[in-house]
């Protein structure tokens, strides 16, 4: 039967892992908001919030998902906790690719604990491979540029997406430590994950 879930995945030609918040039917009918990575680890210069939207955009659709996906940061002109649309923020859970629940919905992310993650449940590339087993992903770190509520940090977005210098600075959490907005300030010249979101859902 079909049920209300967030599905979390990792892909994409290019350095974003990502997140998808939307009610999409995968495989079992799972409505759910997904979340996946970008099939590669990135730098702090993603070319603008922008461009990092048209990634998760991009790889979404080259795997035949819905095209409603965005990248999970913060930038100068956007909180990542407004990034999903206010009617899906509270109604569906969070799940990675097999339908397991990561969060009991979007808001629950913000609550400012730093999002505990399971360490034994999976996040997938969109192409399908666990960026916390995969070597290709050396660093089990993600950008997001936001506090632990999920509001941008001012000068801790690597210049608002745009910069690799060493002596440049963003927000960033390991996986690792188990939370998906633990608070590290790193190099934007550091490759990490980048998860993209599901916005929205199509009626």
């Amino acid at each position: 039967p079909a049920r209300n879930t967030w599905e979390v995945r990792i892909g994409g030609e290019s350095s974003f892992v990502g997140f998808l918040l939307v009610c999409k039917i995968y495989i079992y009918i799972i409505s759910s908001f997904l979340s996946r990575t970008l099939n590669q680890p990135h730098s702090g210069n993603m070319m603008g919030l922008d461009m990092a939207d048209r990634m998760c955009y991009e790889q979404a659709k080259a795997m035949g998902l819905s095209p409603n996906y965005r990248a999970f940061i913060s930038s100068h002109k956007q909180d990542l906790v407004h990034v999903v649309y206010p009617g899906f923020r509270d109604s569906l859970p969070v799940t990675n690719l097999r339908g397991d629940v990561m969060f009991r919905n979007w808001q629950s992310i913000f609550i400012g604990n730093g999002g505990p993650v399971n360490p034994r449940i999976p996040i997938y590339s969109f192409d399908g491979r666990d960026v916390l087993a995969d070597p290709f992903w050396p660093k089990k770190s993600i950008w997001h540029g936001s506090t632990s509520r999920g509001l941008r940090v001012v000068d801790k977005h690597c210049e608002t997406w745009q910069a690799d210098d060493f002596s440049v600075m963003g927000q960033s959490s390991s996986l690792t430590s188990g939370l998906l907005l633990g608070q590290q300030t790193r190099s934007c010249s550091t490759e990490f994950i980048v998860l993209c979101i599901e916005t929205y859902k199509n009626s």
